[in-house]
């Protein structure tokens, strides 16, 4: 069921440390490479990816053991996600890319920013912009145990998922179809689910220095009713951020997908004002804007 949400055929399998990932590419331009969340597939992008493809470019990754990559002997984290990244772009020979990450998939963009060149990031309710204290550890927890009665194959668990999908991480109209093939795939992937909510609990988990270090520009697309990851928590963090900028969309977790139009022309509107090629100065920065 989880291929139905991953990257569109043809695909690429690149071998990144003993795992096969799946990879998409098409159009021709500047590189944009996808990241999709936990639980989702390369096909999240897929509106997206017809409205840029005639400028950029678009590379479309499918997480280990989600949409047509293989499993993964390493657990679902940022960190690993992170250096998965840059295997696979490395193995294709792409530099300086522009990164649109969701969720673990923003999160796994700042770790690769943090140790390679990157064009810009668009950090699309991102992880790891929050304090890892006991309220994120208890939240975080009580979903990996969700994820975990999925697993072993609780009966109440796709019914549980559906609502979960529906009601709150995904209920924009626009987001239908994807929405259903996700939570179709739902008991397949839910160990892959358990794994990377264990992870955000962790000391680790935690970005916000890192980001904050990042002297490139990032575009943070927010959806407004996110209640997975609230933008009101990662306010702070982002105002920390050199050279940044916000806008919200209605939906609840994923603005390319719930707000695909609008995401797409305000996505145009960034990129088309980064520099093509040559990186920015030494010490250069601007103030946060766009903080509406």
């Amino acid at each position: 069921m989880r291929e139905a949400l991953g990257c569109p055929e043809p695909v690429q399998m690149i071998d990144c440390d003993g795992t096969a990932i799946a990879v998409h590419r098409e159009g021709a331009g500047p590189p944009v490479v996808c990241l999709h969340a936990v639980g989702h597939g390369g096909r999240d992008f897929d509106a997206f990816a017809a409205a840029i493809r005639g400028r950029f470019e678009v590379i479309r990754i499918d997480w280990p053991g989600q949409g047509r990559s293989g499993p993964d002997r390493v657990p679902a984290s940022a960190e690993r996600y992170a250096e998965i990244l840059a295997l696979v772009l490395a193995r294709l020979g792409v530099e300086r890319p522009l990164l649109v990450g969701n969720s673990i998939g923003g999160a796994a963009a700042i770790r690769y920013a943090a140790g390679h060149p990157v064009r810009g990031l668009v950090l699309c309710d991102s992880g790891g912009l929050v304090r890892v204290g006991l309220l994120v550890r208890a939240f975080t927890g009580a979903f990996a145990r969700f994820f975990a009665a999925g697993e072993r194959g609780a009966p109440w668990f796709p019914r549980a998922f559906a609502f979960y999908y529906g009601r709150i991480v995904l209920p924009a109209a626009a987001a239908r179809e994807q929405r259903e093939r996700i939570v179709a795939a739902g008991p397949e992937v839910a160990g892959v689910l358990r794994q990377a909510w264990s992870s955000f609990g962790r000391a680790e988990a935690d970005l916000r220095a890192v980001a904050a270090a990042l002297d490139v520009p990032v575009w943070c697309a927010w959806a407004r009713g996110d209640r997975v990851i609230p933008l009101f928590l990662c306010r702070p963090a982002l105002r920390r951020l050199k050279r940044a900028r916000i806008d919200t969309f209605p939906g609840g977790h994923a603005p390319f997908l719930e707000a695909p139009e609008d995401f797409a022309r305000r996505f145009l509107r960034f990129a088309e004002g980064l520099q093509p090629s040559s990186p920015p100065s030494p010490g250069s920065s601007a103030s946060v804007a766009g903080m509406a």
